[in-house]
């Protein structure tokens, strides 16, 4: 079976092909967090039109959940047998087309299938996506995971904000489809340039896999690495409750105006970003461990003030605060697992990752219906804090 990204002939791949690769495969990140954020500023408006409780939304929105989930299962094996690169290219058009369609459900029942196909071109596009990454860090040889990630929530914040400034102009299948348009457009652009990509396989990763690429690894380390995607899970679940439900809390709790409900979002996006810009240099100059139990313990307080406070304002530095903790926390778990074990501990990690990231929002759904919705926003900082607890005591499996 092949290779995830096949290897060109030569042993070393110059320098200005990786940093071509790497402004590539960061374009796409980018492009993935503007598409997605797109849709969340827009679940108010979509909630009203078709009528929808926060409990009928949040099962609504566990279609995008099992779409991505199921999705994430099959990527993997299409990786291996076409390459990351043509699977992300692919995922990420069928992530611009199926934007368009959520304004166009007239139920409930009919927004839980379309975002079945939302979900799946999604889950689909980050595990392609962060398997890219992983080869291309370990060719670089610096941990420069959080890069992308920062790309993605930069992404965001540009999709949150533009969505805010549009919503008081544009109708949901306008700006969707505007969406649609510029995701189509950079596909077709940057894609071209990915599929001509390729990355060399690096001597790690070389003693990590067998000749067929599958991992050689322990039982023990196949335990931690699952380990390591329940901490991606718990922040990753956070950074979906808050594009989900964040403006919704500011606009129905505090009566923010639309514009500034949406600048929620895109305030968590910012702090994210930043977060992940100086990802690098906080993880060499703290190490993995250290940056784990830091931003989990930031994030929880962060989220505590961002879901209980009276205050709009109050709460818009709470999100801040909470993106600013989260941000390394899920690329460093995803490159921890690579570490132990290859493309299939990225693989595990990322779909249990990716996995919270989907399914917060309708967990927090049926919270806000038992109880309220800043109740169930609390849930956010319970499992920061529980990322940060795992992270510290999985510190000897973490060195550095």
């Amino acid at each position: 079976m092949p290779l995830i990204n096949k290897t060109v002939p030569h042993s070393v791949v110059p320098d200005r092909s990786l940093t071509r690769l790497r402004i590539v495969l960061t374009t796409f990140f980018a492009l993935d967090g503007f598409v997605f954020a797109g849709w969340v500023v827009r679940i108010p408006a979509i909630k009203h039109q078709t009528g929808a409780s926060s409990g009928a939304l949040g099962l609504a929105l566990l279609g995008v959940s099992a779409g991505a989930v199921i999705t994430m299962m099959l990527t993997g094996r299409l990786c291996r047998r076409f390459g990351s690169h043509p699977v992300t290219v692919a995922c990420a058009a069928l992530l611009s087309l199926s934007v368009i369609l959520p304004p166009y459900a007239g139920s409930v029942t009919a927004l839980g299938l379309i975002l079945l196909l939302f979900g799946a071109a999604y889950g689909g596009a980050n595990v392609a996506m962060n398997s890219a990454a992983v080869d291309l860090v370990a060719a670089l040889r610096r941990p420069v995971m959080p890069s992308f990630h920062a790309a993605y929530s930069l992404g965001g914040m540009l999709g949150a904000g533009l969505g805010g400034l549009v919503a008081g102009y544009l109708s949901p299948a306008h700006h969707l489809l505007a969406i649609a348009v510029v995701g189509l457009l950079v596909t077709a652009v940057a894609g071209r340039s990915l599929l001509r990509q390729e990355v060399p396989s690096s001597p790690d990763r070389e003693r990590r896999e067998g000749s067929a690429g599958r991992p050689l690894v322990s039982a023990r380390t196949r335990g931690l690495v699952v380990v390591f995607g329940l901490i991606a899970l718990c922040t990753a679940y956070g950074e979906g409750a808050l594009a989900d439900w964040g403006a919704l809390h500011l606009e129905q709790d505090l009566d923010a105006h639309p514009a500034i409900a949406a600048a929620g979002y895109a305030c968590f996006a910012l702090a994210m970003t930043i977060g992940r810009l100086s990802g690098t240099a906080l993880l060499e100059r703290l190490g993995r461990t250290r940056t784990l139990v830091i931003g989990g313990t930031t994030a929880s307080l962060g989220m505590l003030l961002g879901s209980l406070a009276p205050s709009v304002w109050a709460v818009l530095l709470g999100f801040a605060v909470t993106g600013l903790g989260l941000a390394n926390i899920f690329p460093v778990a995803v490159d921890r697992a690579g570490a132990l074990a290859g493309a299939s501990g990225v693989a595990v990690a990322s779909t249990l990752g990716y996995g919270g990231l989907l399914l917060g929002p309708p967990a927090i759904g049926f919270m806000a219906d038992w109880y309220s919705l800043p109740t169930a926003l609390t849930s956010v900082a319970v499992l920061a804090a529980v990322a940060a607890l795992i992270g510290f005591a999985t510190r000897r499996a973490a060195v550095g």
